[in-house]
């Protein structure tokens, strides 16, 4: 169950990075959407390193460790694909 809220997070940490950081991005919203579940795995991981929160919960902790990371993996995409 844990996962699927993982998933759930993804979905919300992608749209409120993407409405932190609007632009147009190669590969539109189905890649920001990707970007946003696996910031959310990262953001996670690396939050439960720092006590910050993890992913398994909704909490602003949670949302906001997977923001941040939907919001890194987004930045190195643009510079990547950019």
């Amino acid at each position: 169950m844990e996962f699927l809220s993982w998933i759930l997070l993804g979905l919300i940490a992608g749209i409120l990075g993407k409405m932190i950081l609007p632009g147009k991005d190669p590969g539109g919203w189905i890649i920001t959407i990707l970007l946003g579940v696996g910031g959310a795995f990262f953001g996670g991981w690396v939050g439960s390193f720092f006590g910050l929160g993890t992913v398994g919960g909704f909490s602003l902790a949670s949302v906001a460790t997977a923001t941040g990371g939907a919001m890194l993996l987004l930045i190195i995409y643009r510079m990547i694909k950019g």
